[in-house]
Order: structure tokens, then C-alpha cells, then sequence
């Protein structure tokens, strides 16, 4: 029943927070104005990420106390949700953010999980007997690096009502029923809070969107997705077990593997905010927001089932 508890708690956390932080976000003139890259036509709070960040925190101490991985999530979230309330604020007045500051410091917090024992330690071969130990710096390196791509991944798929937090929901559902098979109790608190927390903002978030995640949740629902998924499946994983995080977050990994190549293939910069996502595609081939959402929902969970069904085999 804990895990039923962890995600009522949070989901009534995200649903009472919302209303509050959309609410000071209209009056401090807080908000997402329309431009030509983006698809909505009125301002929208951008203060969502506070309401996320605030469930996921506080069911997690309630139901894990002072846990590593609750010590990892509360501090890498912080600075993410900090660097990313300045960076929507930059937004709200029409101005871009320097790069710059906001990769160094995802890069910072990507190291934060190895600080407290959170990492990946090696990969075996199908037989557990053939493990191969990653060196210390080695092990801190593959884990900031995952951790600085999901960050960072998340963050590219929330350009249009949705998107994110649904795809969210299924990823971190998927960790979850992981977690379970896996026998990883700490690692599915987490998931199904993630899960709680995503599910209720959805709520506000779904089309037309009441109140954006903005960088600030973006960025928080990334890093936590990485390191929920390195404590649960990645720390000790086989070449076949690798897939099962892959797959669960297969729709921000593959988006960012085509708007990356598309790129490449343009000569543009790999950081410069475009059109050329994988939802930007799908609406100019016709389909509404909610069409569009709907269908990469769906791509989401099937690859969400084949994670499942790779890890049941692997038993």
C-alpha cells in the first residue's frame, strides 16, 4: 500500500500547489508569451515545475526520509529548479538565457547521484559471472553523462501541451513496475511519486494548457527520470538489460537523436531552439496538439511494454 499512498500523496500535493503557483505566476507577469517558434497564441504561466518539484520532494522524504536517493533528487532538483526559474523568467520578459551558464551547471548536477553512491558500476554480459567493474572515474563519468542527457532530453520534448508530462507518466510508470520486478522498494517510491506528481499536472497541462513545466520542470523531471533509473536498473546492468531504460524513455531519446541529426545534416548549432521536433513534424503534417500527443503517447507505451517484456525475459 505504500506505493498507493506515495502517489495519492503526491498527485493531492501537485493538484492543490498548481491552482497557487499559476495563480502568483499571472500576477507577477510570469508567463510564456507567444512567439514565432512557439505554437500557443496567449501567455502561459510557466511556474508548473515548483508545483512538480514540490510533490516529488515531499512524498519522497514523507515515505523514504533521509535516503540517498532523496538526498540526490533534493539537491540536484534545487539547483535545476533554480537555474530554470531564471531562465523562464529570462523567457517571460523576451530575452534568451546564456547557454552557456545553464550547461555548466547541468553538467555539475550531473555528478551530483555519484556523490551519494548513485552510479553505474559496470556491465556484465548475460551471465552475471562476467561483470565487467567500471573504474571509479570511469563509473562517475557514464553516470553524468546519462544523467546530463535525460536532463536535457525532457527538456527538448516540452514544446507543446502535454507532451512532457504524459510521456513522464508512462516513463516513470515503466521504472516502477521495473522497480517492482526488480525488488527495488526505494527505487519505485520515487517512480510512482514521479508518476503522481506528472499525472496531476497533466491535469492542468493537457491541451489547451493552463500552465507550462517551463526549464524548471523540464530539467527536474529529466534528471530525476536518470537517476531513478540509474538506482533502479542501470547500476549493475547486462548488455540486454540496458535497453529496458532506453526503451522507457525511448520517445525523448529517439526525438533527440533525430532533431540532433537533423541538425548536423543542416549545419546548424546543436543547441539552438528550432522547429525541427519530432511534434513540430507531426503538426505540419496535420495532426492537432492532441492528435499529436496522442500519437506519441502511444509510441511511448509500446516502447514502455517492450522494456517490460526485455526485463521478464532477462528473470
Amino acid at each position: 500500500m505504500i506505493y498507493l499512498y506515495a502517489l495519492a500523496a503526491t498527485f493531492a500535493a501537485v493538484m492543490a500547489l498548481v491552482p497557487v503557483v499559476r495563480s502568483v505566476a499571472l500576477r507577477a507577469g510570469f508567463v510564456d508569451r507567444p512567439t514565432g517558434r512557439k505554437i500557443h497564441a496567449e501567455p502561459v504561466p510557466l511556474s508548473g515545475g515548483v508545483a512538480i518539484f514540490a510533490g516529488v520532494i515531499l512524498s519522497s522524504f514523507l515515505f523514504l526520509g533521509n535516503h540517498p536517493l532523496f538526498r540526490a533528487i533534493l539537491t540536484g532538483g534545487i539547483l535545476l529548479v533554480a537555474i530554470g526559474l531564471l531562465d523562464d523568467s529570462f523567457k517571460s520578459r523576451g530575452r534568451e538565457f546564456p547557454v552557456w551558464p545553464r550547461l555548466l551547471l547541468y553538467i555539475a548536477v550531473s555528478f551530483i547521484p555519484v556523490w551519494h553512491g548513485i552510479a553505474i558500476q559496470g556491465v556484465s554480459s548475460p551471465s552475471p559471472a562476467a561483470m565487467i567493474l567500471f573504474p571509479p572515474v570511469l563509473s562517475a563519468i557514464v553516470t553524468a553523462v546519462w544523467v546530463f542527457a535525460l536532463i536535457n532530453m525532457l527538456n527538448f520534448i516540452d514544446g507543446i501541451d502535454g507532451l512532457a508530462s504524459g510521456v513522464c507518466v508512462i516513463s516513470s510508470l515503466t521504472i516502477f513496475v521495473a522497480s517492482l520486478i526488480e525488488a527495488q522498494p526505494v527505487t519505485a517510491v520515487v517512480a510512482v511519486a514521479l508518476a503522481g506528481s506528472c499525472l496531476a499536472f497533466l491535469a492542468y497541462n493537457f491541451h489547451p494548457a493552463r500552465i507550462f513545466m517551463g526549464d524548471a520542470g523540464a530539467t527536474f523531471l529529466g534528471y530525476t527520470l536518470a537517476v531513478t533509473a540509474v538506482d533502479g536498473t542501470l547500476k549493475g546492468a547486462t548488455f540486454l538489460s540496458l535497453s529496458v531504460p532506453l526503451l522507457a524513455l525511448g520517445v525523448p531519446i529517439l526525438d533527440t537523436v533525430i532533431v540532433f541529426s537533423r541538425r548536423l545534416f543542416e549545419g546548424k548549432g546543436l543547441h539552438r531552439a528550432d522547429n525541427l521536433h519530432t511534434h513540430h513534424s507531426l503538426m505540419k503534417w496535420g495532426l492537432t496538439q492532441v492528435q499529436t500527443v496522442s500519437f506519441l503517447y502511444l509510441i511511448a507505451a509500446v516502447f514502455s511494454l517492450l522494456s517490460i517484456v526485455v526485463l521478464l525475459m532477462l528473470r
